[in-house]
């Protein structure tokens, strides 16, 4: 979903850019001048985050790729024969939840986020063009004392790179930018107005620019400011990160000149911004000039310059580690919040996967078999087989099994009163006991179980079946309603194994009040237990299941169909699905 990497851009950025500032400020004495500056680029670090596939990223939940084995087809045997059709226990009722359509909250912030990417792209280009224009009014210096002063300061900055260095009528301000060719550039006729060591101060701090490739964190600047747009906050660390820059290059610039040319560098900046008005912002380039207010702040720590000592340079740096560590540790809540399709980690070797699309026409789903004889799962559609969605109605069987193991009901006495709440089947509008809730998918009885059971030990439960997500924060009425509660056909297909050969702890008597509470029907010496759901949300059937398991002979098989669909994705449906599956393979 775009809106859901629309908030985590926003979350990870806001979040970062916070602990930066509140870094800053709690150890700013702590901190050297390079110091303050290198904990921005932690903040790039952040924001390229949430655009790293959440394949590649640590606690990642992993899935499988999707199946190629389908097809569009269709054959006879998606055609429903009649005794499939009008088997009597094929009645799946379900009510309808409202939910928002979030499709359109999609479509209008992509839209919203596209409209200032362009904005943005556009004034960056028209930046870029400015730049151009700069490059093609620039031409060689011609007083030759100041070309061989040029050289001098790329020797004491220990500088090999080949540089362009000249004079342009369309700039106030020294400046420095390019990418696979740099330019230093200062204003036309700048050696008749600036003394030679002024001169020589200003390539000194242009240099450091180059030498710290300030340059390429111009453009990621740009890059991450045209994405980033939308967030007030991205702008205003950008505006400080470019400050703690200068301040940076200032003092490398100080810590190469002897300490009596200090002053002569601070009235070197004071004076030009006196003789000349401001230049324009480039967004592009690195300019000597600056706001009155950076000045300001620029002379201030100048005038308060001191060497940095070791101790100074290590605790920098162990701040940034801490910050790093800190910043490293959204990555869990990106890969979580990335991770929209919500994948169970399915690993198992001795899977077959197999063709079923000619059941599945007009619908997107899976459906697994699981054979306990031969250990073995035969699989259609590998990718939607972990894909987690909503139990709905399904999840009534282990509402039951908690039921009684809290003692709520018992097999003697499973009884619940109706409240008189009118509902759209007759059945569900008389007092129920479990044999007759489950039978007819009665969802009143099984909230007023889980309410009587209560969320705290419910979700204890969960958590010892592993349950899907095991998520409840969609409340105790609905969260396995279309909503927060989700687990995929294969977590279905093992968990129904567990229960069948009661692998989950509970009481025996417990597990066979269940058992029979699902049974569907028998014949030809073949039992059927299963469970439908449908999920419909806005009068709208989307989502359907059928899970359970044939006992057939000396061997049981056990069975998850999911299927999706706009509109009419029913659990009758998928139950019809499986019944023609199971009938080819000789199952049932």
């Amino acid at each position: 979903m775009f809106f859901t990497y629309f908030i985590i851009c926003f979350i990870v950025s806001s979040l970062t850019i916070s602990g930066i500032i509140l870094v800053r400020r709690v150890f700013q004495k702590q901190l050297s001048p390079k110091g303050q500056y290198n904990l921005w680029f932690l903040l790039l670090f952040a924001l390229i985050l949430p655009f790293i596939p959440v394949q590649l990223l640590p606690f990642e939940y992993s899935y499988s790729a999707l199946d190629v084995n389908q097809s569009n087809g269709t054959s006879p045997s998606n055609m429903i024969t009649e005794d499939i059709q009008h088997s009597n226990w094929i009645q799946d009722y379900s009510i309808s939840v409202n939910r928002y359509n979030l499709e359109y909250l999609n479509i209008i912030t992509a839209c919203i986020w596209i409209a200032g990417l362009l904005t943005m792209t556009v004034l960056a280009v028209k930046a870029w063009l400015e730049v151009k224009k700069i490059k093609r009014t620039t031409y060689p210096l011609e007083n030759k004392g100041v070309q061989f002063l040029f050289e001098q300061c790329k020797e004491q900055l220990n500088i090999s790179g080949n540089l362009v260095v000249g004079e342009s009528p369309y700039v106030k301000s020294p400046m420095t930018f390019g990418i696979f060719r740099n330019y230093v550039v200062l204003p036309g006729n700048f050696d008749e107005w600036l003394s030679m060591d002024e001169i020589k101060y200003i390539f000194l701090h242009e240099l450091n620019h180059y030498k710290s490739k300030d340059i390429a964190t111009n453009y990621l600047i740009v890059i991450f400011q045209i994405i980033y747009w939308f967030n007030p906050l991205v702008w205003i660390a950008f505006r400080k990160m470019r400050l703690d820059r200068e301040i940076a290059c200032d003092y490398a610039v100080l810590s190469s000149l002897d300490e009596n040319c200090h002053r002569e560098y601070g009235i070197t900046i004071i004076n030009f911004i006196a003789k000349v008005s401001r230049q324009k912002n480039f967004i592009l380039a690195n300019q000597f000039h600056g706001s009155k207010k950076q000045i300001k702040s620029r002379i201030e720590r100048i005038a308060s310059y001191k060497k940095e000592s070791k101790i100074l340079k290590l605790k920098s740096k162990a701040i940034f580690t801490i910050l790093g560590v800190l910043v490293a540790s959204q990555i869990p809540l990106i890969s979580a919040m990335a991770n929209d399709n919500n994948h169970y980690d399915f690993k198992d070797e001795k899977a077959l996967y197999m063709d079923l699309s000619e059941h599945f026409t007009g619908y997107d789903g899976s459906f697994v078999l699981y054979d306990i004889q031969t250990d073995q799962y035969q699989i259609y559609n590998k990718n939607k087989s972990t894909l987690r969605v909503s139990p709905n109605s399904t999840y009534k069987i282990y509402s039951a099994l908690f039921g009684l193991e809290s003692k709520i009901i018992s097999n003697e006495n499973s009884t619940i009163k109706w409240n008189g709440t009118q509902y759209p089947f007759d059945s569900w509008n008389s007092e129920q006991n479990l044999t007759t809730a489950m039978k007819n998918s009665v969802t009143w009885y099984f909230q007023e179980l889980d309410k009587r059971t209560k969320a705290g030990i419910i979700h204890s439960y969960l958590k010892r079946i592993n349950y899907g997500n095991l998520d409840m924060s969609g409340g105790i009425n609905e969260f396995w309603l279309e909503s927060s509660l989700k687990i995929s056909p294969v977590e279905q297909v093992q968990l129904l194994k567990d229960l069948y050969t009661n692998q989950l702890g509970f009481k025996e008597k417990n597990i066979q009040t269940v058992k029979e509470a699902i049974k569907l029907e028998e014949k030809n010496e073949k039992i059927l237990y299963g469970k439908t759901g449908t999920g419909t949300v806005n009068d709208k059937e989307i989502n359907g299941w059928f899970i359970g398991y044939v006992e057939n002979g000396e061997n049981t098989y056990f069975f998850a169909t999911n299927i999706q669909n706009e509109e009419n994705a029913s659990g009758e449906r998928a139950a019809e699905m499986t019944l023609s599956i199971l009938k080819d393979k000789g199952i049932y």
